[in-house]
């Protein structure tokens, strides 16, 4: 009997991946487990076992191509399966296996939508995910969303209000209730830019609305230009720059597209402001090598980006509006009384940003500790998605590569990113005497609409304060 082996829910909120390799060819006999594919998405590569023996007929995808979750891989002839220790044959290694999670529940019936999403299920990036489940029914857009699991409810923001409309997705415009076909992330996406789907034209297929046309739908609204549909700059007519002459054309993988599509958003919405100052840390880094000369080889490393995210949470508290997201359809700021600090990761497949939950109860050793771990896995690829929800505050350090200033794109929904340099030696007169001290540039951008140049220089100047003194950062955090 021959079955299609489609792509299974890899984790939480991921509608398609990207064929990373593929490990199998038409013909090969596979045993059940064993890893014939590997997919990447926004966060991670994710290994694919075969969930049954057989023999491989036909590979349906090729590396590079974007596939949808559901979408057949390959077809398996099982009547062909050899016993995993038959002779002539070698049993493949052991494919890890990650128990499913529990569905999630509707708490509204809608009727089934042909383009509708499966439900999304949690699974490490390092974790095979399990078969894929039927098709899910389209969520009701009056119904309040499923619960997330707890890691995740921990760090979720709170649903900023509709671009279009001033509410939610609830058609309180004059739209009907009947939901929009979109997926999980997708509708993730629309909360986050506050908007309303009704509003925006779906190019999938059978209409479903993605996360591009989400995104051009707010470019449309900034710009002052209806354009539905396509990726960020899709719309741009390029020279044919192969005239002039050699070129080669490099595919950007799913991270980098998706950052693109981010950034251009928060670009293109947020007034940015940058704000510039030199803090004095010299005893500040005195203070520092010595505890990590004292500390010993497996204690965390404490940096000065460890450092900071608690120096921060200092002046997040002296100006809370610095932690907060504009609401402008409601004419209200939402202040966030929590202070999660995300910190941008460098990686070989481009910059990804975890979180630090809760950064104002933690030490700067615990703090230097899971920025340590989720750095690995940044750079791992293993980040799960609750690492990366829920900040509302952003610091990216160059200091280790090199520059004197930057302007650092804020990290929309949120209100301001400080961006580090590398550290420099001046002169600087104290007391009638020129000494030498070490001096950190700092570099503040911040969305115009919540923060006025003289409550950036407040801040920024806060900040630096708190840096310049190690006993202050000692007795106020």
């Amino acid at each position: 009997m021959t079955t299609e082996f489609k792509l299974p829910l890899i984790s939480e909120g991921v509608e398609a991946a990207d064929i990373a390799a593929v490990h199998v060819h038409e013909g090969d006999v596979i045993q059940a487990g064993q890893i014939v594919l590997e997919v990447e998405t926004e966060k991670a590569v994710a290994e694919i076992p075969a969930p049954q023996a057989g023999r491989v007929e036909k590979i349906l995808v090729k590396q590079g191509q974007t596939v949808k979750i559901g979408q057949p891989l390959l077809t398996i002839d099982e009547s062909a399966a050899q016993p995993a220790n038959a002779p002539g044959t070698t049993a493949p290694p052991a494919a890890k296996t990650a128990a499913p999670a529990p569905e999630k529940k509707e708490t509204a019936t809608a009727k089934p939508s042909p383009s509708s999403a499966p439900p999304a299920a949690s699974a490490t990036a390092k974790q095979p995910a399990a078969p894929a489940a039927q098709p899910a029914p389209a969520k009701a857009s009056a119904a309040p969303e499923p619960a997330a699991p707890a890691a995740v409810a921990k760090t979720q923001e709170p649903s900023p209000p509709n671009i279009a409309s001033g509410r939610g997705e609830a058609s309180d415009n004059g739209h009907d209730s009947a939901p929009v076909p979109a997926g999980p992330a997708t509708r993730r996406l629309a909360r986050e830019l506050g908007v309303d789907l009704h509003r925006v034209t779906g190019t999938g297929p059978g209409g479903r609305v993605t996360g591009d046309d989400v995104q051009s739908f707010v470019r449309s609204l900034t710009t002052g230009r209806a354009v539905q549909g396509g990726p960020a700059g899709a719309g741009v007519t390029l020279p044919p720059f192969d005239r002039f002459g050699p070129i080669e054309r490099v595919p950007i993988n799913k991270l980098g597209r998706v950052s693109a599509a981010n950034l251009t958003v928060a670009w293109q919405t947020v007034p940015h402001v940058t704000q510039h100052e030199l803090a004095d840390v010299t005893e500040l880094e005195e203070a520092r090598q010595s505890y990590v000369r004292n500390i010993g080889q497996n204690a965390p490393k404490v940096t000065m980006t460890s450092i900071m995210v608690k120096a921060v949470v200092g002046a997040l508290k002296a100006f809370p509006h610095f932690n907060s997201t504009i609401d402008m359809a409601a004419g209200e700021l939402i202040v966030k009384h929590y202070f999660h600090i995300g910190v941008a990761v460098d990686t070989d497949f481009g910059l990804l940003v975890p979180v630090i939950p809760d950064a104002d109860r933690k030490t700067v050793l615990v703090i230097a500790q899971e920025l340590g771990a989720l750095a690995a896995k940044a750079r791992e690829r293993r980040l799960d998605l609750a690492d990366m929800q829920g900040g509302t505050f952003t610091i990216t350090n160059l200091g280790g590569i090199g520059g004197t200033a930057f302007t650092p794109i804020v990290n929309y929904p949120e209100a301001a990113i400080l961006g580090m340099s590398r550290t420099q030696k001046q002169l600087k007169i104290v007391d009638g005497k020129v000494v030498e001290r070490l001096m950190l540039p700092l570099s503040l951008s911040y969305d115009h609409r919540i923060i006025n140049g003289a409550d950036a220089a407040r801040f920024i100047v806060k900040l630096a304060g708190i840096l310049s003194d190690p006993f202050k950062l000692l007795i106020e955090l």
